[in-house]
């Protein structure tokens, strides 16, 4: 289910007040050590809410491998001296791996991908 159909649901009113808060993904995809950035690689980034799996994002990178700064909900911070709350979220690199990452109010947190297929498409 992707975010727009989830937004309808009944879930999402707790989803949304449990993760009123911000986090920020940036997303990074090269080859050979970091010397060439992959463009037009497909990435969905999803989390399992409620049993189901709500796809937040599904998108190519750009001419530069980046895919910059999506805003995800995740549990909002409400002090400085509590242990954040985090939310997983799944990065498919479609046809290829996937990577979890958590995701905490107020952080932008940066997935490095290295690509070992054919970025040439031969």
């Amino acid at each position: 289910m992707n975010i727009e159909e989830f937004k309808k649901s009944s879930e999402y009113a707790l989803f949304i007040r449990e993760n009123s808060g911000i986090g920020r993904l940036k997303i990074r995809a090269y080859a050979a050590s970091e010397a060439l950035p992959v463009s037009g690689l497909n990435i969905i980034v999803s989390s399992v809410v409620s049993g189901m799996k709500i796809i937040f994002y599904s998108g190519v990178t750009d001419s530069s491998g980046i895919i910059d700064t999506l805003e995800l909900p995740c549990p909002k911070l409400l002090s400085n001296l509590e242990i954040p709350k985090t939310i997983k979220y799944d990065i498919e690199v479609v046809g290829g791996n996937t990577f979890s990452i958590n995701m905490y109010d107020g952080v932008c947190v940066v997935q490095n991908i290295n690509y070992t297929g054919d970025i040439y498409g031969n």
